[in-house]
């Protein structure tokens, strides 16, 4: 990143985590080769949030643990680790 760009570009990153994320990741760019996507508008916000490990907002959804096994197993598998289901 040419000098002139990066004072910007390091302010914004510590103001900004939204305005950060512009800079480096273009939505057009990122969807525009998807075929049957036609973006009209895109934008990137961000919020501040506490992380609280006793919330149940915090938990791993059903579907975020079978992701999670199965993608252990098939590490395991190329591995020549354990192999589940037996």
């Amino acid at each position: 990143m040419p000098a002139a760009e990066r004072v910007p570009a390091e302010s914004a990153v510590r103001e900004d985590t939204a305005e950060a994320l512009a800079y480096l990741v273009d939505p057009f760019d990122l969807v525009g080769e998807v075929p049957g996507i036609d973006l009209q508008q895109a934008s990137w916000s961000s919020e501040q949030v506490e992380y609280d490990p006793d919330s149940p907002d915090w938990d791993l959804d059903e579907d975020d643990v079978d992701q999670d096994d199965a993608y252990d197993d098939e590490i395991d598998d190329e591995d020549g680790g354990r192999v589940s289901g037996g």
